[in-house]
C-alpha cells in the first residue's frame, strides 16, 4: 500500500468553492488561501440547522505508543456516510509542530481517509498557531514592560503567574530565567515556556462564540496579583483590543477537503492532556450548520478527551451529541493485555481477552454521561480473525453495537458498515440529555475529585502545598468557583503513572498545582508529574523529514 503522503499526492484536488458548494456554504464570501484552503467568516454559521444536525463524537480506548487511529476513523466515518447518500461534515483540530516533528510526523489522518493538502494541515496551514502564539507572547512582551516600568512603585506586581509560548517540543525551555545582563534588559525572574497547544489563548479560541466572547475573554486573561492581592487582568494592562486585532483572522475557521473530496473543518488544537482537547465551538457549529451528520474527536482516551469535550466544551456551549463511538484496536488491547509492544502484531487471545478491561471501563464511564455508544474496531493487516470475533462477542455481551472500520486502506467504502450502524443507532435510539460529571456550584477540589473518582477510578486525591493555596484563591472568587475543570495528566493511563497499562487500581492521584484560566473559564489541575511542554524522542521524526524534488517527504 501506499505511504500517506503519496496517497495524499494521488488525489484530484477540488477547488476550494467547490468544496464549498457542495454542502451549501455560499463560495462568495469565502477567504481563500490557495486554491484548496479557506477561511470561512463567523456570519455564514446557521443557528437554525445546527439544532436539527447529528453531532457524532469519536473517542477511544487509552491510547499506546502502537496508536489508536481516531482522526482516520473521524474522516473514515464521514466518507463511509457520504457513500450512503448522508450529508456528512468532519470538525477536526489542526495539528500541532511539536508533534509533528517530534513523535507522530503528522495527524492529519492516514491511508485513504485523510484531510487535504495534508502537507499544508501539518504545517503552517492559516497561521492560525503563528497568531495564537504572537497574541500570547505580546501579552508576555507588554507585561515585563510594565513590570519593569513599574519596579519599587505601589503599582508593582506581587507575583506573576503568565509565561511563554511556542509550537515546539524543548524541554531545555519548561523553566527560564529572563531580564538578565543589567537592567537595561529588564527584571531578572523565572518564567518557562509552554507548547503553544497548552496556551491559555488556544483554549479561549477554541471556546469562543463570536469576536466579542473572544474580546471578553481575553480581557479577563489573569496575569498576576497586585500587591493587595487583587487581580491583575490583560483588562489592566490596557491591551485586549491589540490582542483582539492579532486574533481576528485565526477565529475563522478553516474549510478544507477529504481525500474523497468532502468538506472538513480544520480548527483550533489544544492537546488533550495538558488542556481541553476538542477543535473550536465555531467550527463545530459552522460544520453542523451545513452538515446533517457532523464528526468530530477529542483527543486522547475518553478518560481526557471526552470528559472534557462533555464537561467543558459541551457545557459552555450548550451541545448535546446524539452518539459517542470508541476506537479500539488489537494492538492496542494487546498492550493493555500485558503484552510487550515487540510482541502486539502477533495472535494473542489472553492479551485481547485481559485488554478488554479497559475498553469495557470506557463504556462504563461513557453510559454514566447518557452517551448511546458504538465500537469501531479500526483494523491492521495483522488482526486475526480470532482476535475480532473475541472483540465483537465482548459488544455483543455488552450489548453494544460493534462494526469493523476499513476506511484506512479503502477509504468511504471501508466505512459503510459502521456508517449504517451510526445512523441506524441515532435513529432507533433518541439521545438523552448529556449527564455531567459534577455541577457547576461543586467546589473546585469537589470537581476534581468527582472527576479522579467516577471517571479514572482514584481512591483519593491529594493536593500538594502549590494547589492548596490556589483553592484558597479561588474560593475567594464566585465566578471562578463555577467554572469547569480541565485535569492535566498523562494519558497513559486512567492513573498518573504512564505505565499502569490497562485498568489501573489502588491508586491516588496528586494534585501538584493549579492554573487559573481565568479568561478560558476553567481551572487546570496539574496531576503527577506532567509537563505544559513535551520534549523530544531520541530520534525525533523531524530527522525523516525533507524536501526532494520539491515534495515533502516524512510527513506521516
Amino acid at each position: 500500500m501506499k505511504s500517506d503522503i503519496e496517497i495524499a499526492r494521488s488525489i484530484a484536488l477540488k477547488n476550494i468553492q467547490e468544496i464549498a458548494e457542495s454542502i451549501n456554504l455560499p463560495s462568495d464570501p469565502l477567504i481563500p488561501y490557495g486554491k484548496h484552503i479557506a477561511k470561512v467568516p463567523l456570519d455564514q454559521q446557521l443557528k437554525e440547522q445546527i439544532e436539527k444536525s447529528n453531532l457524532i463524537l469519536v473517542t477511544s480506548i487509552t491510547p499506546t505508543k502502537a496508536g489508536i487511529g481516531k482522526t482516520t476513523v473521524s474522516i473514515g466515518l464521514a466518507l463511509g456516510l457520504n457513500k450512503i447518500g448522508k450529508k456528512a461534515v468532519v470538525a477536526l483540530r489542526e495539528p500541532s509542530l511539536g508533534p509533528c516533528f517530534g513523535m507522530k510526523g503528522g495527524a492529519a489522518g492516514g491511508g485513504y481517509a485523510q484531510v487535504l493538502p495534508m502537507e499544508n494541515i501539518n504545517l503552517h496551514f492559516t497561521g492560525d498557531f503563528h497568531a495564537i502564539t504572537s497574541a500570547h507572547n505580546t501579552i508576555s512582551a507588554l507585561l515585563d514592560n510594565y513590570i519593569y516600568r513599574t519596579s519599587g512603585s505601589e503599582n508593582a506586581l506581587k507575583e506573576v503567574l503568565w509565561k511563554r509560548v511556542l509550537d515546539v517540543n524543548d524541554r531545555s525551555l519548561r523553566y527560564i530565567v529572563t531580564g538578565l545582563h543589567g537592567s537595561a534588559n529588564g527584571i531578572p525572574q523565572e518564567s518557562g515556556f509552554d507548547i503553544t497547544p497548552a496556551s491559555e489563548i488556544m483554549a479561549i479560541l477554541c471556546l469562543s462564540e463570536n469576536m466579542d466572547d473572544l474580546r471578553r475573554r481575553i480581557e479577563k486573561i489573569l496575569l498576576g496579583y497586585k500587591k493587595d492581592g487583587s487581580l491583575f487582568t490583560v483588562k489592566d494592562l490596557g491591551v485586549a483590543g491589540a490582542i483582539t486585532v492579532l486574533l481576528k483572522d485565526a477565529l475563522q475557521p478553516n474549510l478544507v477537503q477529504t481525500t474523497e473530496n468532502t468538506a472538513a473543518f480544520i480548527h483550533g488544537g489544544p492537546f488533550a492532556n495538558i488542556a481541553h482537547g476538542c477543535n473550536s465551538v465555531i467550527a463545530t457549529k459552522m460544520a453542523m450548520s451545513y452538515g446533517d451528520y457532523v464528526i468530530t474527536e477529542a483527543g486522547f482516551g475518553a478518560d481526557l478527551g471526552a470528559e472534557k469535550f462533555f464537561d467543558i466544551k459541551c457545557r459552555k456551549a450548550g451541545l448535546n451529541p446524539k452518539l459517542t463511538i470508541i476506537v479500539a484496536t488489537a494492538q492496542g488491547l494487546k498492550m493493555h493485555g500485558g503484552v510487550p509492544v515487540e510482541d502486539i502484531k502477533k495472535e494473542n487471545a489472553e492479551g485481547i481477552v485481559k485488554g478488554l478491561e479497559n475498553l469495557q471501563k470506557h463504556i462504563q464511564n461513557l453510559r454514566s454521561f447518557g452517551q448511546n455508544i458504538v465500537i469501531a474496531f479500526n483494523r491492521y493487516s495483522s488482526d486475526t480473525d480470532l482476535e475480532m470475533t473475541l472483540i465483537e462477542k465482548f459488544c455483543k455481551d455488552e450489548n453494544i453495537d460493534f462494526a469493523i472500520n476499513n476506511a484506512f486502506s479503502e477509504g468511504g467504502e471501508g466505512a459503510v458498515e459502521l456508517a449504517n450502524l451510526v445512523v441506524n443507532s441515532i435513529e432507533q435510539n433518541p439521545s438523552k440529555k448529556l449527564e455531567l460529571v459534577y455541577e457547576n456550584e461543586d467546589a473546585i477540589d469537589t470537581k476534581i475529585e468527582k472527576v479522579a473518582r467516577k471517571i479514572y477510578g482514584a481512591n483519593s486525591v491529594i493536593f500538594g502545598n502549590s494547589a492548596l493555596k490556589k483553592l484558597k484563591q479561588i474560593e475567594k472568587n464566585a465566578e471562578m468557583s463555577q467554572f469547569p475543570v480541565c485535569i492535566a495528566k498523562t494519558q497513559y493511563s486512567f492513573s498518573a503513572d504512564a505505565t499502569a497499562y490497562g485498568v489501573a487500581q489502588n491508586f491516588d492521584i496528586h494534585i501538584n498545582d493549579l492554573v487559573i484560566n481565568n479568561g478560558a473559564e476553567f481551572i487546570v489541575a496539574i496531576a503527577g508529574d506532567i509537563m505544559r511542554m513535551p520534549g523530544l524522542p531520541k530520534v525525533p521524526q523531524a530527522n525523516h523529514i525533507d524536501l526532494v524534488n520539491g515534495f515533502v517527504e516524512g510527513l506521516s
